[in-house]
């Protein structure tokens, strides 16, 4: 029996060690020579992401031999004709978090396969593709190409590792350069920024930030200062009113009732603002009027001010740059004077000591 049990023993050898050898796996090593490298950029609130390796120049004649011109056909893979998959090893992938224009080409949001050419004429192409999983461009099929869009080549100094960056970043685009040898090819990516931020924040206030002011507030100042769905942000604030009738949620209301011409309730609805404001609130919307040369009613703000706030020397220092604003010399010293009697803070003795000696009276 003994001799038996061992037999069967060294029978099942064999498949343990095939089974263990089907599992098992390499451990991580650094990559070399083309590390992995990520770069991501933010546009809006969407997020760009661009995953690849860098192969480095190493005194190579980089266009035109290692990397081929034109379409180069795959000596195995796919076979086809192919292009430069736009770095080394795996597919170049560019992640979008949102739907984009590429090249003025819609994307949906999602990963893709970043291919690009370059020709004899050093004229250029970029192309985005469905497939982001292969290896390089062996697997390439040109069915799967969700666009082709020429681009511009551009000269530049020269760079040992390739390298993606971000430049010419605004509110709504950037341009993705990808950098290498003496050459760049330039990718412009745009995100319609204002409806991607209104979507999200309906989405978002449907969770924890609907239950507070604020989350409506700030959804309605977004839309108020980019004049985009005045209409909902108008619901937004009369929610956020509902739950706080205070100075940011009245006077939200009230920019955007005169942002869509109702200028009388607009007025009224201010006043009321101001009522309830806070001295930090009433001082910061009073220096907005000045700054619109609205004097008196800046004036008339900061006045409240004091005697809302009687014991505040930063509020008659603010009030004597209203009155100061207006070319009214004689209350101007008188504020700034009444500040400095107050053992004023140190940033606003000096602002109050500043003027004082600009008007001659100190």
């Amino acid at each position: 029996m003994l001799k038996l049990t061992v037999v069967r023993h060294w029978l099942a050898l064999p498949l343990f060690i095939l089974v263990f050898t089907a599992h098992s796996q390499n451990i991580t090593t650094p990559r070399t020579p083309s590390p992995a490298a990520t770069v991501s950029q933010t546009i809006g609130i969407s997020t760009v992401t661009v995953s690849y390796s860098r192969p480095s120049v190493k005194g190579r004649t980089v266009w035109g031999n290692l990397v081929p011109y034109g379409y180069n056909k795959q000596a195995f893979g796919a076979g086809n004709p192919a292009p430069w998959r736009a770095g080394a090893n795996e597919n170049t992938v560019i992640r979008l978090s949102h739907p984009a224009t590429i090249e003025g080409h819609a994307v949906p949001a999602g990963e893709y396969g970043l291919f690009f050419v370059i020709n004899e004429d050093n004229t250029g192409e970029v192309i985005v593709s469905k497939d982001s999983r292969s290896w390089g461009s062996f697997w390439y099929v040109s069915d799967h190409d969700l666009f082709r869009a020429k681009i511009n080549l551009k000269e530049i100094a020269p760079t040992e590792m390739l390298t993606y960056d971000f430049q010419n970043l605004t509110k709504t685009s950037a341009e993705l350069d990808l950098n290498w040898e003496k050459k760049q090819f330039p990718v412009k990516i745009e995100f319609e920024v204002d409806q991607i931020v209104m979507s999200n924040a309906q989405e978002e206030l449907k969770g924890p930030v609907g239950f507070n002011w604020q989350g409506y507030a700030g959804a309605a100042n977004y839309a108020l200062a980019n004049n985009v769905n005045l209409a909902q942000a108008m619901a937004w604030i009369d929610r956020a009113i509902l739950i706080s009738p205070n100075f940011n949620t009245l006077s939200t209301k009230a920019k955007l009732l005169k942002a869509t011409g109702d200028n009388p309730q607009s007025d009224s609805l201010m006043h009321d603002a101001v009522a309830v404001g806070s001295e930090n609130e009433l001082n910061q919307f009073g220096y907005q009027l000045l700054n619109d040369k609205s004097y008196d009613r800046a004036i008339e703000v900061f006045v409240l001010n004091t005697q809302k706030h009687p014991k505040s020397p930063n509020t008659f220092d603010s009030l004597g740059e209203a009155y100061a604003a207006k070319g009214d010399k004689k209350n101007a010293i008188l504020s700034f004077k009444k500040s400095l009697s107050m053992n004023p803070p140190a940033a606003t003795k000096l602002n109050s000591e500043k003027f004082l000696k600009q008007l001659g009276a100190l």
